[in-house]
């Protein structure tokens, strides 16, 4: 399934989200000029690495930690978190508004980090991407709009069909799945050490999205019949 768009706009031009996704656009470029040993290098670098985190040290040790959350391992990598973070970013921005929403992402990939690290202390493997900042504001998205649509392009047998989806069940249905790929990738380590997807990151994010963003959210000024009106 491939999400498009949802069915809430957002009142206010996301400044923050959008700043997000030309930082990691334009950090990608910076990736693709590089020659394969200087990537490598880079990675290995800047990438999170659970092994050489939990040998100790100074800066070098917390550093990955951020800046693993703005460089992707390939363009399917990075367009396929972009697109999310495009699609539900910016209500929660509108929600939260630009400060806390830069906080709580920022938060959100650090809390994922945290998960990967706990799950895979021993893994020499640098570990890129913003899926796990952006699984946080999924969870947030789950908790402050779980009664919105997500229009979505679903295969169906030969052909594509563009469905509305609620966001409870799309959300829902992407943290099982990241549940059940977690599970199974710690008892399939080798599998994992071979290269894969950084499960428990987006399981750690998405749960501090539901766990944080109603201890963040202002008040509304305003209160109406239905949290969705008037949209």
């Amino acid at each position: 399934m491939i999400p498009l768009r949802d069915t809430i706009p957002a009142r206010r031009f996301p400044i923050v989200n959008t700043a997000l996704i030309g930082l990691n656009v334009l950090i990608f470029l910076f990736e693709a000029a590089l020659g394969p040993v200087q990537l490598e290098q880079v990675i290995g670098l800047l990438g999170l690495v659970p092994a050489r985190f939990w040998q100790g040290g100074g800066l070098e040790r917390w550093l990955p930690l951020f800046t693993s959350m703005f460089l992707h391992g390939g363009w399917w990598h990075l367009i396929s978190n972009m697109l999310a973070l495009y699609i539900f970013g910016d209500n929660v921005e509108d929600r939260l508004g630009h400060f806390r929403y830069l906080l709580f992402y920022l938060c959100g990939g650090l809390a994922a980090g945290g998960a990967h690290l706990l799950a895979y202390h021993g893994s020499p493997i640098p570990t890129v991407g913003a899926s796990g900042a952006i699984a946080a504001v999924l969870g947030a998205y789950l908790v402050l709009f779980p009664y919105a649509r997500v229009i979505t392009l679903v295969p169906m047998f030969f052909f594509l069909r563009i469905v509305e989806i609620p966001a409870l069940i799309y959300l829902g249905f992407w943290f099982i799945s990241q549940l059940f790929n977690g599970l199974f990738a710690l008892t399939a380590a080798d599998v994992f050490q071979a290269g894969g997807v950084a499960w428990w990151a987006h399981i750690g994010g998405f749960v501090f999205g539901l766990a944080v963003v109603r201890l963040i959210r202002p008040r509304p000024r305003r209160t109406y019949a239905d949290e969705y009106w008037p949209w």
